[in-house]
């Protein structure tokens, strides 16, 4: 059986409650792990998101379902398949510890049988702090971006974090804000228990 390579799960927690998050400086087995903030951190608020009428008809037309924590395994490899990625074994192995802690969440998008896209990211208090996403067919991880946000909304959620703001995030309406701002709204969001659900 392959060992596992875990960074101390307190580290990590206490660093998210902190405004950090880690990331490897590349995929390989042992690659340097470094924790990271942004003066200007991408949030997607709650009460905002939004998705096109036409990815919505191409979700339900394909038949995508959504669950949640069912394959969390599935779904940290399928973010790390790709040619770059700060996702290394001991990364991989740590989120999958904190899954099993009750910590780590994925929401996994189904076309069948068949896992198609999915993202997952660690949930604390009333924030969830979305770490990555994948996709195997078309519009995978837009459908997991929707479902991500059914299910924040539906669970009282305050606070999604994405790290960064991206073109491609930007039409589910994420936003920069400046560090002072999103640590206050982190502080918030760590006094309100939440418990994510589907």
């Amino acid at each position: 059986m392959e060992e596992r390579r875990i960074i101390p799960p307190d580290y990590i927690i206490s660093a998210y409650r902190k405004g950090f998050f880690p990331m490897a400086e590349s995929a390989e087995q042992g690659a340097p792990i470094y924790l990271y903030t942004a003066e200007q951190r991408g949030i997607i608020p709650i009460e905002t998101f939004h998705i096109s009428k036409r990815t919505l008809r191409y979700i339900k037309n394909y038949g995508y379902r959504a669950t949640l924590n069912q394959d969390f395994e599935g779904v940290i490899r399928g973010c790390a398949n790709r040619d770059s990625t700060w996702i290394s074994p001991e990364i991989r192995d740590t989120y999958i510890y904190l899954h099993e802690m009750g910590v780590a969440h994925s929401i996994e998008v189904w076309k069948g049988d068949a896992l198609i896209g999915g993202l997952y990211g660690v949930a604390l208090g009333s924030a969830f702090f979305a770490e990555s996403m994948f996709q195997i067919e078309s519009e995978g991880h837009k459908a997991a971006l929707y479902f991500c946000h059914q299910a924040l909304k539906a669970s009282g959620f305050i606070l999604w974090d994405v790290q960064f703001l991206t073109e491609h995030l930007v039409q589910f309406g994420c936003i920069e804000i400046p560090a002072a701002e999103y640590k206050k709204l982190l502080r918030k969001a760590l006094r309100k228990e939440a418990r994510i659900k589907l």
